[in-house]
């Protein structure tokens, strides 16, 4: 039987991302980021969600660009630290050792110790609550070649330990199971 839960979100897990944000000359900083995904295909677009109080929000909101930028276990305590401090006091880049690095559309820094990095341009925010969403369109794709598959040349995102928030923890991202179809495959 199923219980009454506290009402929330519990669509778990999600990415736990760092999203860079600025330009490139001298206002920058990161932020972590749970609350993002994907909304459409074609065109490629995400989103962020953040609470207009956060100082990163009024710096996304003014340039309206971003890049989402994927975290790997090596990465998971840079994550935790960009999400609990503020960077109203803190340059995140110089304390957690992360090097910032031009984009090349848009002028918010991606991290280079990133495996990927999407950059984006938001083309809408809306409010709905307790945070804003910043729709944005991704203009360009940037990948480490260490997390290419050297037969198809494509993203290997299995090669990375992806990081995940589950309700206040984070996790490295589980075993592989199938691949998209292979449902459909094994009732052939």
């Amino acid at each position: 039987m199923k219980r009454v839960c506290n009402i929330g979100t519990w669509v778990y897990p999600l990415p736990a991302v760092m999203v860079s944000i600025g330009n490139s000359v001298n206002e920058y900083n990161i932020l972590t980021i749970a609350w993002t995904g994907t909304i459409c295909s074609e065109p490629a677009m995400c989103y962020i969600s953040v609470r207009p109080e956060r100082y990163s929000y009024s710096i996304i909101k003014k340039n309206r660009e971003f890049v989402i930028n994927l975290s790997t276990e090596n990465l998971s305590y840079a994550i935790d630290w960009c999400g609990t401090n503020s960077g109203r006091d803190y340059n995140k880049f110089k304390e957690m050792k992360l090097t910032p690095v031009k984009s090349h559309i848009i002028m918010a820094p991606y991290i280079k110790e990133s495996p990927l990095s999407i950059e984006c341009k938001v083309e809408r925010i809306i409010n709905l609550g307790t945070h804003d969403m910043f729709i944005a369109k991704v203009v360009n794709i940037l990948t480490d070649d260490k997390y290419t598959n050297q037969k198809t040349g494509d993203f290997d995102i299995k090669k990375t330990n992806i990081v995940t928030y589950l309700n206040r923890e984070y996790y490295r991202l589980g075993n592989f199971i199938g691949e998209y179809g292979w449902s459909k495959k094994s009732n052939d």
